[in-house]
């Protein structure tokens, strides 16, 4: 069985390789970022990651998930992310409370209870943030979407996910009011320092760049981030 710490190595490997950035590979240093911890850190799990024939890797070379590591990985943002659902659709608890939550709960292994909460929960496609939920294969399918920032003036859209998760982002959308499936207009957006002029529900604000690289969207008419002519 793989360690707490084996397990969000795995995930934090799947999210950068398949959900952020799309690629096959990643940097030592860029890994250490990305869980705030030192780069000889992430060498050393490396290197016992290799061992177990979860990714591969050589000494000052990048690391890539083998199909085996990838699985793990896939298997702890499935549990992760139906633990987030669960707690929110039927514990009540708020989207800016569930993320902590999870990141405990993601670590019991029990394959029979994930398929049990899965079906309990009707099979859910995405998680209360509007990340996909892989399935139990490990398979999963990502909508093309846009960040609000890549929106045209006049344009609407619809709010389908947040790719920020962080607590105080998540409490800031509730605080202005927005949640997932809202429509969002782009009245105005400002070339000297991106802030944006949004209206919704109608309100008017000027939001900044913060905001809007991290809401994703579709458009507001058919429903399509990709190979839209609204």
């Amino acid at each position: 069985m793989l360690s707490f710490t084996e397990e969000n190595y795995l995930k934090a490997l799947v999210q950068l390789t398949v959900f952020e950035e799309g690629k096959l590979e990643v940097g030592v240093n860029r890994l250490a970022t990305y869980l705030d911890v030192k780069p000889a850190t992430v060498s050393d799990m490396a290197k016992k990651l290799k061992v177990k024939e979860l990714v591969h890797y050589e000494k000052y070379g990048k690391i890539a998930l083998s199909d085996s590591g990838k699985l793990e990985g896939m298997m702890v943002i499935r549990r992760h992310r139906l633990w987030e659902t669960f707690l929110f659709e039927k514990l009540d608890f708020s989207w800016d409370e569930i993320h902590e939550l999870a990141e405990e709960l993601e670590h019991v292994h029990s394959k029979k209870l994930m398929n049990r909460l899965d079906q309990f929960l009707d099979y859910p496609s995405f998680d209360p943030h509007g990340d996909a939920i892989p399935n139990e294969k490990g398979e999963i399918v990502i909508p093309y979407r846009k960040t609000l920032s890549e929106i045209e003036e006049g344009k609407s859209c619809r709010i389908i996910a947040v790719k920020d998760n962080s607590t105080e982002f998540l409490q800031y959308v509730d605080k202005i009011g927005l949640k997932i499936n809202d429509e969002i207009t782009i009245l105005k957006k400002e070339e000297f320092d991106a802030l944006t002029t949004i209206q919704f529900k109608k309100n008017q604000m000027v939001v900044s760049p913060k905001f809007t690289d991290n809401i994703f969207v579709v458009c507001a008419v058919c429903q399509k981030a990709k190979d839209c002519k609204c």
